[in-house]
């Protein structure tokens, strides 16, 4: 939509709550839905219908609609991101999507980790997991990846209860340019051992994991410019994030 469209819509939409209005701005906002649809989707095992995930992601676009405030220094694609993937996450959280043979895979997968590298005394990789288990790699890393967003779920709780996004929403954004010392220390510590960790991997995964989450390409866009086909693409993110997780679950268990 043109830039005079857009602000007529939206002129149109504050003073008068106009539904045509509404339904342009919807339409001019649809890829910031598609956008963190697929990111999500990513994620998640085969069998997650995109089409659900964007039904969701919607209605979390409209109630972003509803709901922002024009009077404060905030864009609606930052306010919009929020609600749509919070939407999401939440019809996710809602489900039991994760079957429990998976979950029970993910433990034996987990154990396996943690035995083989007290025994080696150094990270493992998913081939060597996956000779202990009886698995093939290509196993492994779906449960892995199959589990990765169960994992992210359970530490992207909302900040408020009962589901008060609104106040959560406040709560995160408040003060974002004068953080509390000890959040500051705890920020600066994680992507102090995120950095490490990332430094480990091999060149391929360190790119594929900087162009994904940094630079925010997708997995097709990143084949593109490692000429890669995107399913090999999808296994390195797949290896990176087993390496990642793998280093990570450990450093917390320090903690």
């Amino acid at each position: 939509m043109a830039k005079e469209r857009l602000e007529e819509a939206w002129e149109q939409w504050i003073t008068s709550r106009d539904k045509d209005a509404a339904n342009q701005l919807i339409q001019a906002y649809l890829p910031l839905v598609d956008y963190h649809v697929h990111r999500i989707l990513i994620a998640l095992p085969k069998n997650m219908e995109r089409d659900e995930l964007r039904s969701h992601g919607l209605m979390g676009l409209y109630d972003a609609l509803q709901k922002f405030d024009h009077e404060r220094e905030l864009k609606f694609d930052t306010y919009a991101s929020f609600r749509v993937r919070g939407a999401i996450i939440d019809s996710l959280r809602k489900e039991d999507w994760l079957p429990r043979s998976t979950r029970e895979k993910m433990k034996r997968i987990e154990e396996a980790t943690e035995h083989l590298e007290q025994r080696l005394g150094r990270h493992v990789s998913e081939a060597e997991v996956a000779h202990e288990l009886g698995l093939s790699s290509d196993e492994v890393l779906k449960t892995t990846m199959d589990g990765y967003i169960a994992n992210f779920l359970s530490i992207d709780q909302e900040t408020k209860p009962e589901n008060d996004h609104e106040d959560a929403f406040q709560t995160i954004l408040k003060d974002e340019n004068n953080e509390i010392p000890h959040e500051k220390l705890e920020k600066k510590l994680v992507y102090e051992q995120l950095q490490e960790r990332i430094s480990l991997l091999n060149e391929n995964e360190k790119l594929v994991i900087s162009l994904f989450y940094f630079e925010e390409l997708t997995l097709t866009e990143i084949g593109k410019t490692l000429r890669l086909s995107t399913s090999r693409i999808s296994q390195i993110h797949s290896k990176a994030l087993f390496r990642l997780r793998t280093a990570f679950k450990k450093s917390t268990a320090v903690y």
